[in-house]
C-alpha cells in the first residue's frame, strides 16, 4: 500500500482519537470521577459490589469508605475462584485470561484477571493511541511500510477450567486480530514459543529476512535478541540489516541502563525511542512527545487512579490521595480500580509527577525494591542515576545490577553491598566506586546525611560479577526472556547474597 494512503487512513484515526485525548487533557478530574462512576455502576451487581453497596455511592469520598485499599493476597482467594470458573465476583463479565506474573520477588506466581473490557479499552486501546501519538508527532513516519519486531513473553498460555493464563504478551498476542499478525515479526508460532533459548534463535531466523520499521519490547531482552541478531549476520550495526529502522517502543523496565549500548548498535542521531508503562494490571502511560523521557498518564482507559505519598507508605500515617491533590516532584506509590474488578489495589509501582498540566510521570522503581534498612530511602531512580554517571566518568558499560544492604554487626557500620556485571570494566575500579558513592549523595539527600563522616553508612562494596551471572540466576529459576525482571534494590540480603554464591 502507498505510504500517502497509509497516512491518510492514519490521519483519520488520529483526528477521531486526538478529540478523546483533548478531552481529558483538559478536563482530567472530570473524566476520572465520571470513569469511575461508570465503573462502580457496571460493577454494583457483582460479588464485591454488593459488599460494599456500589450502587449507593455517589460520591469519591463515600467511594473511600466503603472500599478498602488492597493487594493482590486480599483478592487472591476471589481471583482463584474466578481461576476456577466462577463469574460476576469482581467483575461482571466472565474473565477469561489471567495474565501471571513475571516478577523474580515471589516464589508465589500472582494472577492478575484480564477482562474483555481491558483487553479492549486498555490494552488494545492504548497500543492504537502509541501508534497514534507517535503519527501525530511524525507525520512523515514509514512505519507502516514494515513490519514491527515485537518481543513478547516466552510463557505458553496454560488453559485450565475454561480460564487460561500466561504473560501477558501471550495473552495480548493470541488474541489480537488475525491481520494483526501480518503487520508483526515473528510469527505468533516463534513469539508463543516456551523455550527462550529456543525462541531466540528462532526470532533471529526469522526476522532477519524481514523489513523491519520498528521495535517493541523490554529492554533488556531487546538487546539479548539483538545482539544475536548483529552476530548471526555478522553485521556492525542494525541499520545494516533493517535500514528502514526509526523507531523502538519500550517499557517494562527503566531503559536508562541500557541507553549507551542502544546508542552502540543504532548509531542513528534521528533514531527515535517511545516508552512506554504498561503492566499485567493495566496499561497507565505514553511518551507523548520526541525525545522526552515524561510519560502522559492515560486517564479513559477504564483504570480510575489514586496515590500515596511515599514518604509515609507503609506507616500509620500511610494515606491515600486523589489526582488532583498530587504535587510535582515527589514519589507516591499507584493505587488503581480498573475494568478487571481490582478494586483499589497497590500495584507495587512508584512514579514522580514531572508536569500536572497535563498529567506526566516517570516511574521511579517499586515499593518493594529499595534501600531504606538506616533511613537513606534509596530508589532505582537514585541508582540508575548514579551508575550512569559512573559509568561516563570512567568509560565503561553496565550490563546488570543489584544491590542490598550490609547489616549493622556489633560497632561495625552499615552499607551497601552491590553486585554488577560489567560489558566492559572501568578504566580505574576505585575511581568507579568513588564516582558511584559521589553520584548517590547528590541524588539524594538522605544517603548524603547517612554517608557523612561515616556516621551510619561506609562506603558501597562492589562485587563484580563473572559474565552472563544476571542470565544464568535468572535460568536458575526459570525467569528466562519477555518481562522478566532484575530486582534492582532490596531491603534484604536474599537476591545479592544467591547472586554472590553464583558468582563464585
Amino acid at each position: 500500500m502507498p505510504i500517502s494512503i497509509v497516512n491518510s487512513i492514519a490521519s483519520w484515526f488520529l483526528k477521531k482519537r486526538y478529540h478523546q485525548i483533548e478531552l481529558f487533557l483538559k478536563y482530567p478530574h472530570e473524566v476520572q470521577e465520571e470513569l469511575l462512576f461508570n465503573l462502580l455502576q457496571k460493577a454494583k451487581g457483582t460479588e464485591i459490589g454488593k459488599k460494599h453497596d456500589f450502587a449507593s455511592i455517589k460520591n469519591y469520598d463515600e467511594f473511600v469508605q466503603r472500599v478498602p485499599v488492597s493487594t493482590y493476597e486480599d483478592h487472591e482467594p476471589n481471583i482463584e475462584r474466578a481461576r476456577n470458573g466462577e463469574t460476576n465476583i469482581l467483575w461482571p463479565t466472565p474473565i477469561k485470561w489471567f495474565a501471571k506474573s513475571s516478577g523474580t520477588t515471589n516464589a508465589k506466581s500472582k494472577f492478575i484477571p484480564v477482562s474483555q473490557d481491558s483487553l479492549e479499552d486498555c490494552h488494545y486501546a492504548a497500543s492504537k493511541d502509541l501508534l497514534c501519538i507517535y503519527f501525530n508527532n511524525n507525520p512523515d513516519s514509514q512505519l507502516f511500510v514494515g513490519k514491527s519486531l515485537r518481543l513478547g513473553g516466552s510463557k505458553e498460555l496454560y488453559k485450565e477450567k475454561g480460564t487460561a493464563f500466561g504473560d501477558l504478551s501471550a495473552i495480548l498476542i493470541d488474541n489480537m486480530p488475525f491481520w494483526a499478525e501480518f503487520s508483526s515479526t515473528p510469527s505468533n508460532e516463534v513469539s508463543l514459543m516456551g523455550n527462550w533459548e529456543t525462541k531466540m534463535q528462532a526470532i533471529v531466523d526469522e526476522t532477519i529476512r524481514e523489513k523491519v520499521t520498528s521495535l517493541a519490547g523490554v529492554p533488556s531482552w531487546m538487546l539479548v535478541l539483538l545482539n544475536n541478531v548483529l552476530q548471526t549476520t555478522g553485521k556492525k550495526d542494525l541499520f545494516e540489516i533493517w535500514p528502514s529502522l526509526e523507531v523502538y517502543f519500550h517499557g517494562g523496565v527503566s531503559f536508562e541502563p541500557y541507553a549507551d549500548q542502544y546508542k552502540k548498535i543504532l548509531p542513528k542521531d534521528d533514531f527515535r525511542y517511545y516508552e512506554i508503562y504498561n503492566a499485567s494490571e493495566g496499561f497507565f502511560a505514553i511518551q507523548d512527545q520526541n525525545h522526552s523521557k515524561e510519560l502522559l498518564l492515560m486517564l479513559d482507559y477504564g483504570i480510575f487512579y489514586e496515590f500515596i505519598p511515599m514518604d509515609a507508605y507503609g506507616t500509620p500515617e500511610e494515606k491515600v490521595i486523589a489526582l488532583h491533590q498530587v504535587e510535582l516532584g515527589k514519589n507516591y506509590a499507584i493505587v488503581i480500580s480498573t475494568n478487571a474488578g481490582l478494586w483499589r489495589y497497590k500495584v507495587g509501582d512508584t512514579v514522580r509527577f514531572t508536569s500536572i498540566h497535563p498529567y506526566r510521570i516517570k516511574v521511579t522503581g517499586r515499593t518493594k525494591h529499595h534501600i531504606n534498612v538506616f533511613g537513606e530511602e534509596l530508589i532505582i531512580e537514585n541508582a540508575e542515576i548514579a551508575l550512569k554517571k559512573s559509568a561516563q566518568l570512567t568509560q565503561c558499560e553496565i550490563v546488570d545490577f543489584t544491590a542490598g544492604p550490609i547489616f549493622m554487626k556489633g560497632k561495625e557500620k552499615g552499607a551497601h553491598e552491590w553486585i554488577i556485571e560489567f560489558k566492559t570494566q572501568p578504566s580505574d575500579f576505585n575511581k568507579f566506586r568513588q564516582c558511584l558513592d559521589e553520584s548517590l549523595k547528590e541524588v539524594n539527600s538522605d544517603y548524603e546525611a547517612k554517608r557523612y563522616n561515616n556516621i551510619t553508612l561506609n562506603a558501597p562494596k562492589i562485587n563484580i560479577a563473572r559474565e552472563n551471572l544476571f542470565y544464568d540466576w535468572l535460568k536458575e529459576k526459570d525467569k528466562l526472556g519477555g518481562q522478566h525482571k532484575i530486582p534492582r534494590l532490596s531491603n534484604s540480603r536474599e537476591f545479592i547474597d544467591e547472586l554472590l554464591k553464583l558468582n563464585r
